[in-house]
């Protein structure tokens, strides 16, 4: 009986040094491996909340507000003196202009209203307004005349 405890003895030892050494990489062994995104090293502190930005024009000016009341006035969606304030009754006449014309209503006013009320870009002080000259262009079907009468020479016609 002793022989046969000692032999089991021995393999238990055997098996549990066996298993320690194929556990061990797995304990021992650290793979570092680079922070991912939106982890840091450094120990987490919770940020104050930073305060929301607004972006864009978040209200009319009065001298604006006075030219497109002025506009919508003189179209007949407006009734009154213009007053320079951006009230419910002048948004909801920009409304039924902009929906009259198949435009949202959701956004006020829309560029392409404004425009169409003569309130688009002043480009009067631009550099070259003065000297610039609004020509209709030429057809693309239309060959320069340098070229059409080099086309005519080469065909041994005369114009």
């Amino acid at each position: 009986m002793r022989g046969t405890s000692v032999l089991s003895f021995r393999a238990t030892l055997a098996f549990l040094l066996t298993a320690a050494l194929a556990a061990t990489p797995s304990f021992g062994a650290r793979v570092h491996r680079a922070p991912t995104a939106g982890h840091s090293t450094r120990s987490i502190h919770k940020a104050a909340p930073k305060p929301h930005k607004t972006h864009g024009q978040q209200a009319i000016d009065p001298e604006r507000a006075t030219e497109i009341q002025q506009a919508l006035i003189r179209e007949h969606y407006l009734s009154g003196e213009a007053s320079g304030r951006w009230d419910a009754v002048t948004e909801a006449a920009m409304q039924k202009y902009q929906a009259d014309q198949g435009w949202q209503t959701k956004l006020m006013p829309d560029s392409r209203a404004l425009k169409k009320l003569g309130l688009g870009p002043d480009y009067s002080s631009a550099i070259n307004a003065k000297t610039s000259s609004f020509v209709d262009a030429t057809p693309a079907s239309t060959p320069p005349p340098d070229q059409s009468a080099g086309f005519a020479a080469a065909a041994g016609v005369n114009r």
